[in-house]
Protein backbone atom coordinates (compact mmCIF):
# COMPACT_ATOMS: atom_id res chain seq x y z
CA UNK A 1 0.00 0.00 0.00
CA UNK A 2 1.36 3.46 -1.00
CA UNK A 3 0.22 6.78 -0.03
CA UNK A 4 1.03 10.57 1.17
CA UNK A 5 0.36 12.68 3.26
CA UNK A 6 -0.21 16.38 2.30
CA UNK A 7 -2.17 17.86 5.09
CA UNK A 8 -3.57 17.04 8.50
CA UNK A 9 -5.16 18.52 11.47
CA UNK A 10 -5.97 16.85 14.22
CA UNK A 11 -7.64 17.76 18.11
CA UNK A 12 -8.16 14.02 19.31
CA UNK A 13 -8.14 13.36 22.48
CA UNK A 14 -8.50 10.14 24.10
CA UNK A 15 -7.80 8.96 27.98
CA UNK A 16 -4.14 6.93 27.93
CA UNK A 17 -5.32 3.97 29.27
CA UNK A 18 -7.45 3.55 25.89
CA UNK A 19 -4.26 4.41 24.06
CA UNK A 20 -2.09 1.56 26.00
CA UNK A 21 -5.04 -0.66 25.43
CA UNK A 22 -4.86 -0.04 21.85
CA UNK A 23 -1.25 -0.90 21.13
CA UNK A 24 -1.32 -4.38 23.17
CA UNK A 25 -2.83 -5.80 20.08
CA UNK A 26 -2.96 -3.41 17.80
CA UNK A 27 -4.40 -3.82 13.98
CA UNK A 28 -1.23 -2.97 11.99
CA UNK A 29 -0.45 -2.05 8.26
CA UNK A 30 2.11 -4.27 6.80
CA UNK A 31 4.83 -2.12 6.93
CA UNK A 32 4.93 -1.91 10.15
CA UNK A 33 5.84 -4.94 13.14
CA UNK A 34 5.41 -2.46 15.92
CA UNK A 35 4.77 0.86 17.64
CA UNK A 36 6.49 1.95 20.10
CA UNK A 37 5.32 4.20 23.16
CA UNK A 38 7.81 6.40 25.07
CA UNK A 39 6.90 8.99 27.54
CA UNK A 40 8.99 11.77 28.25
CA UNK A 41 7.27 13.69 31.10
CA UNK A 42 4.39 14.81 29.60
CA UNK A 43 4.93 13.89 26.24
CA UNK A 44 4.23 10.68 24.51
CA UNK A 45 6.36 9.94 21.20
CA UNK A 46 4.51 6.91 19.37
CA UNK A 47 7.52 5.14 17.20
CA UNK A 48 6.94 3.05 14.25
CA UNK A 49 9.05 0.25 13.96
CA UNK A 50 9.50 -0.94 10.63
CA UNK A 51 8.96 -4.63 9.21
CA UNK A 52 12.00 -4.31 6.83
CA UNK A 53 14.82 -4.07 9.01
CA UNK A 54 16.12 -2.22 6.58
CA UNK A 55 13.79 0.80 6.95
CA UNK A 56 15.33 3.38 9.74
CA UNK A 57 18.85 2.39 9.81
CA UNK A 58 19.72 6.01 8.00
CA UNK A 59 16.04 7.35 8.27
CA UNK A 60 14.06 7.83 11.77
CA UNK A 61 11.01 6.41 11.24
CA UNK A 62 7.54 8.27 11.62
CA UNK A 63 6.27 9.04 14.94
CA UNK A 64 2.78 10.53 16.19
CA UNK A 65 3.59 12.63 19.35
CA UNK A 66 1.16 13.67 21.48
CA UNK A 67 0.57 15.61 25.14
CA UNK A 68 -0.46 14.81 28.37
CA UNK A 69 -3.00 16.33 30.46
CA UNK A 70 -4.80 15.27 33.61
CA UNK A 71 -8.83 15.80 33.48
CA UNK A 72 -11.39 15.47 36.38
CA UNK A 73 -13.91 13.44 35.34
CA UNK A 74 -17.11 13.06 37.16
CA UNK A 75 -19.68 10.52 37.43
CA UNK A 76 -23.33 11.33 36.93
CA UNK A 77 -24.73 13.26 39.61
CA UNK A 78 -26.81 11.40 42.06
CA UNK A 79 -30.73 13.27 42.78
CA UNK A 80 -30.95 15.46 45.41
CA UNK A 81 -33.28 14.47 47.75
CA UNK A 82 -35.25 17.39 49.62
CA UNK A 83 -34.36 18.22 52.92
CA UNK A 84 -36.51 17.83 55.78
CA UNK A 85 -37.87 20.63 57.19
CA UNK A 86 -35.68 22.29 60.25
CA UNK A 87 -32.86 20.23 58.93
CA UNK A 88 -29.69 21.99 57.27
CA UNK A 89 -29.23 20.32 53.63
CA UNK A 90 -26.49 18.16 52.90
CA UNK A 91 -24.41 18.49 49.77
CA UNK A 92 -23.53 15.63 48.40
CA UNK A 93 -19.82 15.18 47.35
CA UNK A 94 -20.05 13.51 43.43
CA UNK A 95 -17.42 10.83 43.18
CA UNK A 96 -14.80 11.63 40.16
CA UNK A 97 -11.45 11.16 39.35
CA UNK A 98 -8.26 12.59 37.75
CA UNK A 99 -7.84 10.74 34.09
CA UNK A 100 -4.87 11.22 32.35
CA UNK A 101 -5.42 12.26 28.62
CA UNK A 102 -3.24 11.48 25.44
CA UNK A 103 -3.92 15.06 23.09
CA UNK A 104 -2.82 14.73 19.57
CA UNK A 105 -3.32 18.47 18.60
CA UNK A 106 -1.83 20.34 15.76
CA UNK A 107 -1.04 20.11 12.14
CA UNK A 108 0.89 17.41 10.21
CA UNK A 109 4.48 18.40 11.30
CA UNK A 110 3.54 18.50 14.91
CA UNK A 111 1.39 15.08 15.12
CA UNK A 112 3.00 13.43 12.46
CA UNK A 113 6.83 14.11 12.31
CA UNK A 114 8.77 12.25 10.41
CA UNK A 115 8.77 10.70 6.08
CA UNK A 116 10.19 7.37 6.39
CA UNK A 117 6.21 5.04 7.20
CA UNK A 118 4.53 7.91 7.30
CA UNK A 119 1.16 6.90 5.76
CA UNK A 120 1.72 3.86 7.78
CA UNK A 121 1.69 5.65 10.44
CA UNK A 122 -1.48 8.30 9.40
CA UNK A 123 -3.21 4.85 9.12
CA UNK A 124 -2.70 4.11 12.96
CA UNK A 125 -3.84 7.63 14.15
CA UNK A 126 -7.01 7.18 12.38
CA UNK A 127 -7.54 4.23 14.16
CA UNK A 128 -7.00 6.09 17.18
CA UNK A 129 -9.29 8.87 15.76
CA UNK A 130 -11.92 6.19 15.51
CA UNK A 131 -11.85 5.21 19.57
CA UNK A 132 -11.40 8.90 20.39
CA UNK A 133 -14.90 10.47 22.09
CA UNK A 134 -13.36 14.09 21.75
CA UNK A 135 -11.67 16.09 18.94
CA UNK A 136 -11.73 15.94 14.65
CA UNK A 137 -8.83 14.36 12.45
CA UNK A 138 -9.30 15.67 9.10
CA UNK A 139 -6.48 14.92 6.44
CA UNK A 140 -6.09 14.99 2.81
CA UNK A 141 -4.43 12.10 1.05
CA UNK A 142 -3.33 10.43 -2.06
CA UNK A 143 -3.59 7.15 -2.09
CA UNK A 144 -2.61 4.61 -4.73
CA UNK A 145 -2.66 7.59 -7.01
CA UNK A 146 -6.03 8.96 -6.17
CA UNK A 147 -7.09 11.85 -3.59
CA UNK A 148 -9.07 11.47 -0.54
CA UNK A 149 -10.51 13.48 2.22
CA UNK A 150 -10.44 12.40 5.34
CA UNK A 151 -13.06 13.55 8.26
CA UNK A 152 -13.74 11.68 11.71
CA UNK A 153 -15.19 13.53 14.37
CA UNK A 154 -15.79 12.53 17.89
CA UNK A 155 -15.07 8.88 16.91
CA UNK A 156 -17.24 8.72 13.80
CA UNK A 157 -16.29 9.03 10.03
CA UNK A 158 -17.82 12.07 8.47
CA UNK A 159 -18.45 13.09 5.10
CA UNK A 160 -15.88 15.09 3.24
CA UNK A 161 -14.78 15.90 -0.05
CA UNK A 162 -12.09 17.59 -1.81
CA UNK A 163 -11.78 20.89 -3.73
CA UNK A 164 -8.82 20.92 -6.29
CA UNK A 165 -7.96 23.94 -8.12
CA UNK A 166 -6.17 24.00 -11.48
CA UNK A 167 -3.63 26.98 -10.62
CA UNK A 168 -3.13 27.29 -6.40
CA UNK A 169 -1.63 30.33 -6.84
CA UNK A 170 -3.89 32.56 -3.94
CA UNK A 171 -3.32 35.61 -5.84
CA UNK A 172 -4.81 34.70 -8.96
CA UNK A 173 -7.65 32.81 -6.91
CA UNK A 174 -8.33 36.58 -5.00
CA UNK A 175 -8.50 38.09 -8.36
CA UNK A 176 -10.98 35.84 -9.44
CA UNK A 177 -13.36 36.18 -6.63
CA UNK A 178 -12.96 40.11 -6.86
CA UNK A 179 -13.83 40.11 -10.88
CA UNK A 180 -16.35 37.49 -10.99
CA UNK A 181 -13.85 35.49 -12.72
CA UNK A 182 -13.57 31.84 -11.92
CA UNK A 183 -11.23 28.88 -12.05
CA UNK A 184 -11.12 25.71 -13.15
CA UNK A 185 -11.01 23.00 -10.18
CA UNK A 186 -12.43 20.11 -9.21
CA UNK A 187 -14.38 17.78 -6.77
CA UNK A 188 -14.27 14.66 -5.12
CA UNK A 189 -15.94 12.70 -2.74
CA UNK A 190 -13.28 9.82 -2.09
CA UNK A 191 -11.40 8.00 -4.72
CA UNK A 192 -11.40 9.80 -7.81
CA UNK A 193 -9.10 10.96 -10.80
CA UNK A 194 -7.85 14.08 -11.66
CA UNK A 195 -6.08 15.56 -14.67
CA UNK A 196 -2.31 15.24 -15.29
CA UNK A 197 -2.08 18.88 -14.95
CA UNK A 198 -4.76 18.73 -11.78
CA UNK A 199 -2.44 16.17 -10.39
CA UNK A 200 0.84 18.23 -11.22
CA UNK A 201 -0.47 21.67 -9.37
CA UNK A 202 -1.46 19.90 -6.53
CA UNK A 203 1.49 17.55 -6.21
CA UNK A 204 3.60 21.34 -6.35
CA UNK A 205 1.31 22.54 -3.76
CA UNK A 206 1.68 20.07 -1.11
CA UNK A 207 5.28 20.78 -0.82
CA UNK A 208 4.29 24.51 0.52
CA UNK A 209 3.21 26.17 3.33
CA UNK A 210 -0.75 25.95 4.32
CA UNK A 211 -3.15 28.11 6.56
CA UNK A 212 -6.39 26.90 8.32
CA UNK A 213 -8.69 30.14 7.50
CA UNK A 214 -11.48 28.52 9.35
CA UNK A 215 -13.09 25.74 10.89
CA UNK A 216 -15.59 24.87 8.05
CA UNK A 217 -15.16 24.74 5.89
CA UNK A 218 -11.31 23.54 6.57
CA UNK A 219 -9.76 25.44 3.83
CA UNK A 220 -5.82 25.94 2.97
CA UNK A 221 -6.35 28.45 -0.52
CA UNK A 222 -2.23 28.43 -0.85
CA UNK A 223 -2.62 24.92 -1.72
CA UNK A 224 -5.59 25.06 -4.21
CA UNK A 225 -7.69 22.36 -2.39
CA UNK A 226 -9.62 22.25 0.76
CA UNK A 227 -11.87 19.63 2.78
CA UNK A 228 -15.48 20.71 2.50
CA UNK A 229 -18.12 19.49 4.93
CA UNK A 230 -21.45 18.76 3.12
CA UNK A 231 -24.31 20.84 4.29
CA UNK A 232 -26.95 18.74 5.87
Amino acid sequence: MTGRVFRLHSTLELPLEDLEEFLENPDLPPELDDVELTRRNNTLILKAVAEDADIGKYTPTAQLKASVSETRVYEEEPPKTAPTWGQEEEEEEIPSELVEFACFKGDRETVLQNSALRFPMFLVLRELALISEKGTLTAVLEKDDDLQAVRIVEGEERPASVEVVENPDRATARTAASTGGTTSSSRTNGPSSFSASSRRSFLRAGQAGHRNESPQPHCWPALGFSIRNPVP
